[in-house]
């Protein structure tokens, strides 16, 4: 039988990638992309919108011609009558009185803007009161960016009170600190590429932490219960069984992240794309962005950090050292597999007894520990017959 593909052995969850074990590398990856990140923010910095960085709106109807038409227009003007501004965004918005082109420059002065209105109108063969301009002002984007920063505070405090209650303090480590890597390097690429900052950007910031958090938890769900009465079984680690959970849950979080990321997709390239709607472009980008740096942060870090911290543990510290103990018994000859006939039938030596203690047997997981019962009256009935009666007297 021809060997299954890979998909086919994901969909399984027997793909046997091993995550975990190569925790180290992932870690490296990880704090190199961190480093990179914080200093793009040092040195580049993030390219803000006029609502964090103050400017000017123009608007004009959308009847004048295309985007780009009315974008090269416009930056004609403003270097004639704006002090050699030009446009930073353009975008189609809707209103009552019908579309217009919203065009965001530089901030301009009184005198500027009345120049530029009356000269972009004339361009245009338009009135003058048809032609809009507002001054938006720095301190609208610090009022979003200081509430945003009051919902992400509450946001973490509640998520962490939910996974110490549903799972243990060390997922919720793990999982936040997924998360505040999540947000790190999706800021690194908006640093490092140029993507406008704007409100819409900050809202979807808040957005991707609850896609990642929900996919941190699916696969904590299932490491829990790979993980559950763990002790009682020396032929797996912690380490171990926990790389199992994520094989087992890996294509899950692979589909959820798909069907999530296609109408993002569709929002960002169609809506912002082809139909032309910035507003859209701005939510679209970061929501793109976050959700497959998502996937890949509560693959790669949050399992194996949750691992790291679990061996940390003094019990389950001492199981891992049990286990290990038991398979180097077993490469070395001192102990039979399970299921293996016993050294003295087989004709071999007898096994060294502190090798066998140490290592021990190999229970199924929350299996209980295998005692002799008693025998006597309570533990069993004697050999004689009769239950606990003396002599064996019959019943009447």
């Amino acid at each position: 039988m021809a060997k299954s593909g890979l998909a086919s052995r994901l969909y399984r969850g027997e793909a046997d990638l091993n995550i975990v074990g190569r925790r180290k590398l992932w870690f490296t990856v990880a704090a190199v992309l961190a480093l990179i990140a914080v200093f793009s923010f040092a040195v580049r910095g993030f390219s803000l919108g006029i609502e964090f960085a103050g400017g000017t709106s123009l608007q004009v109807p959308a009847s004048v011609g295309t985007l780009d038409e009315a974008e090269r227009s416009v930056n004609d003007v403003l270097r004639t009558k704006g002090g050699g501004a030009e446009v930073a965004t353009a975008q189609k918005v809707g209103g009552t009185s019908g579309d217009s082109y919203e065009m965001r420059t530089s901030e301009l002065t009184p005198t500027q803007s009345n120049e530029v209105k009356t000269e972009i109108a004339q361009k245009f063969g338009l009135k003058f009161e048809q032609v809009g301009a507002n001054q938006v002002s720095a301190s609208f984007g610090g009022q979003v960016t200081e509430r945003a920063l009051l919902g992400l505070i509450i946001f973490l405090a509640v998520v962490s009170i939910y996974l110490i209650l549903r799972f243990e303090w060390r997922m919720a480590v793990a999982a936040i600190s997924s998360l505040f890597m999540n947000l790190i390097l999706t800021a690194g690429i908006y640093s490092l590429v140029g993507f406008e900052v704007t409100p819409s950007t900050i809202i979807g910031f808040l957005t991707i932490l609850g896609f990642a958090l929900y996919d941190v938890v699916v696969v904590f769900d299932k490491v829990q219960e790979n993980t559950r009465g763990i002790t009682a079984n020396n032929n797996l680690t912690y380490g171990e069984a926990a790389n199992l959970a994520l094989n087992q849950s890996l294509m899950r979080s692979l589909n959820t992240s798909v069907v999530a990321l296609l109408p993002v997709g569709g929002l960002l390239f169609i809506g912002a794309g082809l139909l032309g709607a910035g507003t859209l472009k701005d939510l679209g980008l970061v929501l793109f962005v976050g959700m497959a740096v998502a996937f890949m942060t509560s693959i790669l870090l949050a399992t194996p950090l949750l691992v790291l911290l679990k061996n940390q543990d003094p019990r389950i510290s001492a199981h891992h050292k049990r286990v290990l103990a038991r398979r180097g018994a077993i490469a070395r000859g001192e102990l039979a597999p399970k299921g293996a006939p016993r050294a003295a039938e087989a004709g071999e030596e007898a096994v060294d007894p502190e090798a066998a203690a140490l290592a021990g047997a190999a229970p199924k997981v929350g299996a209980r520990p295998a005692v002799k019962r008693p025998t006597g009256a309570r533990g069993g009935r004697p050999s004689g017959g009769g239950g606990n009666r003396p002599g064996g007297a019959k019943r009447r």
